[in-house]
């Protein structure tokens, strides 16, 4: 691995941020500060934890800032329930961005248990 950017996991990850970055701009504007910013800094936590827990240089470090991914993994699936259910978005579109973090999660947790092995 050269950079955070050779990973596979951070660049699902960023096209997953531009996507919650596309559907929220759709919410209402009285949610800018409530949901819309909420669901836009857990997910933007995703990739920026990958990208910072890369960059530190120990396999340790890098584990412990993928423990991080996780949690902002579950509040992103949290969120993206709320809007669900509150009828922000589509069920169809719903299913799609879940399934989307599901493969995130499944990756940070894959390389979580690779650098513990080490």
């Amino acid at each position: 691995m050269t950079t955070h950017k050779d990973l596979e996991v951070w660049k699902k990850a960023v096209e997953f941020v531009t996507e919650i970055y596309k559907i929220s701009g759709d919410f209402p504007k009285e949610e800018i500060y409530g949901i819309t910013s909420q669901i836009r800094r857990a997910s933007v936590s995703i990739t920026c934890n990958i990208a910072e827990g890369a960059g530190r240089g120990s396999p340790r470090e890098f584990a412990h800032f993928l423990s991080i991914v996780l949690g902002s993994i579950a509040e992103t699936e949290t969120l993206l329930i709320i809007a669900k259910n509150l009828n922000l978005i589509s069920e169809n579109r719903y299913d799609e961005l879940n399934n989307s973090l599901t493969e995130i999660r499944r990756m940070s947790i894959g390389l979580k248990n690779s650098l513990n092995a080490r």
